[in-house]
């Protein structure tokens, strides 16, 4: 990871950590590590509407090894949001040795493998582990926002 990412990869984490066991979140996961990079930043990136959207415009799946920290971490995930069914997708931020910090019932940490075991809610379906994204694709056009 390019060093001049480390403090918005930081700031990121921090943000998310202060986070930690909060609902507000609560199966937003996308909106969740935006706001982390966002806010922590004072920047705005530009992704998909939904996590796997995300995971497919960022090529997510070139990169299946164990996440670098500060990395996206996609995951397919099925299930039905306003009675519509599809692939709506997973994401969590890379808090490095194998660690995501991701909304879920609430915010968590987990090892990025075993999030593949947590509880679903009904009608979903268990997440599958995509790849993930480095900073600098996620951040590609983003621009400064005051929050």
């Amino acid at each position: 990871m390019d060093k001049n990412y480390d403090k918005y990869i930081n700031n990121a984490i921090d943000w998310a950590k202060g986070h930690l066991n909060s609902r507000e979140y609560c199966y937003i996961c996308l909106a969740f590590v935006e706001d982390a990079l966002e806010r922590s930043n004072n920047i705005e990136i530009f992704g998909g509407d939904t996590a796997k959207e995300s995971a497919d415009l960022y090529e997510a799946n070139m990169h299946t090894s164990m996440p670098p920290k500060g990395t996206f971490v996609f995951y397919d995930c099925l299930g039905v949001i306003n009675g519509e069914r599809k692939n709506w997708g997973h994401v969590g931020l890379s808090i490095g040795n194998g660690e995501i910090i991701h909304a879920w019932d609430k915010v968590k940490i987990n090892n990025y493998l075993d999030v593949e075991k947590l509880t679903t809610a009904p009608g979903w379906e268990k997440p599958k582990f995509i790849g993930w994204v480095a900073l600098e694709r996620i951040m590609v056009g983003y621009q400064s926002k005051i929050y």
